[in-house]
């Protein structure tokens, strides 16, 4: 039984539409939350301490009507049983007046319950950016699959329509023959593509078969899958097929190296285990080329770790790439039109995060921003902007 309450795909749209959304008071509650029981059992009662803290911010600034209208939907969802029976590692709930999201995580995000002039969007940017999670692509000769995840899990992810699950699907009246016999010409799961004996001349045609499904199944997962998450895409696949599927993408955020093996014969952990294996550096590479291209630019005068100075040059547009760490949090307001940063204390009404509200500014104005751990962070103050020239 699906949940009662409607859920939101975390999509680059959808943050969007969440950063320029204009309406006021924006009520952004987060909190972990489990997939079984009995973990699951206390996350509606989190929920519902939270939901009162945002109630509580709210009173004083508000009509208890205004209040009311502004918290009746968060109620209802922390009544909603068959919803918290279907949670996941994570959960955002954002609403406003005319607005209600919510969003199943899959990882877990810090409880937070906030009422300010925007939402804050900082851990909603984490998720969909490229810091530790990706997709993997399961693909064979016959069968299609897509996962998502990160070094603790990866979860299968339902097809959007038109993404073609199988080569028939893909192929229909122009597949060359039923590909089901004697040899066999690559596959994934014991799904192989026959090739007769004494037919050499069907081999050219299943090889085109085979590319024009590639061609298909790259075309639809770059604009269904890719391009609305942003997620780095790794191919697992029979050996066989990397030249080829890499020769027919187009896809920018195809990792170059992909996991050279059968994912139908690999167990959920196993698949995990061996994709991050192959991730991990290629992701641990992109950050630090964030990190050193941030290095290079200060060195010539074009960065800044000074949040005050990064905050003057996002409201020019001046910012082309920002990295902010993910655990920080700084009170306050920026000034949309001098850059000035308002401090403030976090725990009062309709104050925000300096760092998630610059974040925001950034991305309108046309940059890039990277959310990292602190780890990862070329620098200790929480924020790192490369100027444009």
């Amino acid at each position: 039984m699906n949940p009662t309450h409607t859920t939101d795909t975390l999509t680059a749209a959808s943050l969007a539409e969440l950063a320029a959304f204009q309406g006021r008071p924006c009520l952004s509650l987060y909190q972990p939350t489990h997939r079984r029981h009995p973990e699951n059992q206390q996350d509606p009662i989190r929920f519902r301490h939270l939901v009162k803290a945002l109630e509580t911010s709210l009173q004083g600034q508000h009509t208890a009507d205004a209040v009311k209208a502004l918290v009746e939907p968060f109620d209802a969802l922390a009544q909603d049983r068959d919803f918290w029976n279907h949670t996941q590692d994570g959960l955002a709930v954002l609403g406003a007046p005319g607005l209600f999201r919510v969003f199943l995580l899959q990882r877990p995000v810090a409880e937070l319950a906030l009422v300010a002039d925007s939402f804050h969007t900082k851990p909603l940017r984490q998720v969909l950016q490229s810091d530790g999670r990706y997709q993997v692509l399961a693909l064979s000769l016959h069968k299609v699959q897509l996962y998502e995840g990160d070094r603790n899990a990866l979860h299968a992810v339902a097809l959007a329509p038109g993404v073609p699950r199988t080569m028939s699907e893909a192929l229909g009246d122009e597949l060359t023959e039923p590909h089901s016999s004697v040899s066999s010409y690559g596959g994934i799961g014991g799904g192989h593509m026959a090739m007769h004996h004494g037919q050499g001349g069907k081999k050219d045609q299943i090889e085109g078969d085979a590319e024009r499904f590639f061609r298909a199944v790259d075309r639809a997962v770059l604009e269904k899958h890719s391009k609305p998450s942003g997620l780095p895409l790794m191919l697992a696949a029979l050996p066989e097929h990397h030249q080829l599927f890499h020769k027919v993408s187009h896809n920018p955020l195809l990792m170059a190296s992909g996991l050279m093996a059968d994912p139908q014969g690999l167990t959920p952990d196993e698949l995990c285990q061996r994709a991050w294996d192959v991730a991990a550096p290629q992701q641990e590479a992109q950050q630090a080329a964030w990190s050193r291209a941030y290095a290079a630019a200060a060195a010539k005068g074009l960065g800044s770790e000074n949040l005050a100075q990064v905050a003057h040059a996002a409201v020019a547009g001046r910012v082309a790439t920002l990295l902010i760490e993910a655990e920080r949090q700084v009170a306050g307001r920026i000034d949309a039109s001098t850059g000035r940063i308002d401090a403030s204390d976090l725990d009062k009404p309709r104050v925000g995060d300096v760092l998630d509200d610059l974040g925001t500014l950034v991305e309108k104005l046309g940059g890039e921003v990277h959310v990292l751990s602190a780890d990862r962070m070329p620098c200790r103050t929480g924020v790192a902007a490369s100027f444009r020239h």
